[in-house]
C-alpha cells in the first residue's frame, strides 16, 4: 500500500496541474475569435485583400488618395442608410422601404415651392423637409408593425411600393434640378481636404456606435431583437421602442436624400433604387444576426466599405455589372452561412 500511494498521487496530481492552463488558454482564444473583435478582424482582412487585388489589378489607377476619397463618398450614402438599418435588423425587423423613402425624401425637399421658401430663409429648410419626410414614412411604417401587429416584411414593402409611387406623383417622373444656392455651397465645399458627404457618414458612424452600444436605447434593442416576449414581459415598451426604431431607420433614409441631393444636385423619384438590398446586404456581412438580437455598428461600416471598394475594384478594370451582382450574392451567401453556424456560439454580445 506504501508503494500504490505516491503512484496515485503523482499520476493524478500532473493532469490536475496541467489541464486548467491549456483549457483557459482555448477558451479564450474561441472567446476573441467568435467574439466582436474576431468578426471585425475577419472583415477587416477581407478589406485589406480586397485593396490588395485591386493594386495589383488596377495599379496607380487604384492605388491613390483621391480613388480611396472616391470609395469613401461612394460609401457614404448607402452608409448612412445601413447605419440606421442596423438598428431596425438588430430588434429583428426589417425595412425593405429606405431605398423608395429616400427617393420621396428628395422629391419633396427639391420641389420648387420648397427651393423657394429655402431661398427666404435657409437651405436647412431642405434638410428639415427631407429628413421630416423620412421620419414621417418611418413612423407610419412603425405604427403599423408595433400596434397593427403587421410583418415588417409586408408593411415594409408595401412603403417600398407607395413611396415610390408617391414620388412620381409628386415629380410628374421628371427630374427636378436643385438651384439653391446655399445648399449647393455647402456641398461642394469640404473640411479638411475632405468632402462634407464623408464626415456626415463618419459623424452617423459614431452616432450609430454610441447609441447602439453604449446606451439604454441599445441595450433595449439588441434585448427585443434576443427575445421579444421576455423583454415585454420585463417591463419595456417594446411597442414604442418599435416605432422609435423604424423612425430612426426612416430619418436615415431622408439624410440620405439630402446626401443625394447634394451629389447629384437633382432629385427624382428614381432615387435610392434597390438600395434596400446595398444596405441589408453591407449589414449582414458586417455581422449583424437577422434574427436579431446581436447588432454592430462598426461591422456595417467594414460591411459598407467592403462592398464599396469591390464596386470600385470592378469598375477600374472594366468588368461588367453582372459579374459584380454574381460575386456580391456569394458574399452574402457566404456571410449568412457563417451567421448560423456561429449564432449559437457564445459571444452574440458585440
Amino acid at each position: 500500500m506504501s508503494e500504490q500511494t505516491p503512484t496515485t498521487v503523482s499520476e493524478s496530481a500532473a493532469p490536475t496541474q496541467a489541464a486548467p492552463p491549456e483549457k483557459k488558454s482555448g477558451n479564450a482564444m474561441q472567446r476573441l475569435l467568435g467574439g466582436a473583435a474576431g468578426r471585425n478582424l475577419g472583415l477587416v482582412i477581407a478589406l485589406a485583400l480586397l485593396i490588395v487585388v485591386g493594386a495589383i489589378t488596377a495599379g496607380d489607377r487604384f492605388m491613390n488618395v483621391e480613388n480611396f476619397l472616391n470609395i469613401i463618398r461612394f460609401a457614404s450614402i448607402i452608409g448612412v442608410i445601413s447605419i440606421g438599418m442596423t438598428f431596425v435588423i438588430t430588434a429583428g425587423g426589417i425595412d425593405l422601404s429606405v431605398g423608395s423613402v429616400m427617393g420621396l425624401a428628395s422629391v419633396v425637399a427639391s420641389l420648387s415651392w420648397v427651393q423657394a421658401a429655402a431661398d427666404q430663409t435657409s437651405w436647412l429648410l431642405m434638410v428639415a423637409v427631407a429628413l421630416a419626410v423620412g421620419g414621417a414614412a418611418g413612423l407610419v411604417n412603425g405604427i403599423v408593425i408595433a400596434y397593427g401587429k403587421v410583418v415588417p416584411f409586408m408593411a415594409t414593402l408595401a412603403m417600398l411600393v407607395g413611396a415610390r409611387g408617391l414620388a412620381e406623383l409628386l415629380s410628374n417622373k421628371q427630374t427636378q434640378i436643385v438651384s439653391q444656392q446655399g445648399f449647393l455651397e455647402f456641398f461642394r465645399g469640404d473640411f479638411l481636404g475632405i468632402a462634407w458627404l464623408v464626415w456626415i457618414f463618419v459623424i452617423a458612424a459614431v452616432i450609430g456606435w454610441f447609441l447602439l452600444g453604449r446606451t439604454t436605447f441599445g441595450r433595449r434593442t439588441v434585448a427585443i431583437g434576443g427575445n421579444f416576449e421576455a423583454t415585454r414581459l420585463a417591463g419595456i415598451r417594446v411597442k414604442r421602442h418599435l416605432v422609435a426604431l423604424y423612425v430612426l431607420v426612416g430619418v436615415s433614409a431622408g439624410i440620405a436624400a439630402v446626401m443625394m441631393l447634394g451629389r447629384t444636385t437633382a432629385g427624382t423619384s428614381t432615387h435610392g433604387t434597390l438600395y434596400e438590398l446595398d444596405a441589408i446586404a453591407a449589414v449582414v456581412v458586417g455581422g449583424t444576426l437577422l434574427v436579431g438580437g446581436r447588432g454592430t455598428i462598426v461591422g456595417t461600416v467594414l460591411g459598407v466599405l467592403i462592398f464599396s471598394t469591390l464596386t470600385n475594384v470592378f469598375t477600374q478594370n472594366n468588368l461588367s455589372n453582372s459579374v459584380q451582382s454574381v460575386v456580391k450574392g456569394v458574399i452574402i451567401v457566404v456571410a449568412v452561412l457563417l451567421q448560423q453556424r456561429f449564432a449559437s456560439r457564445p459571444g452574440r454580445s458585440s
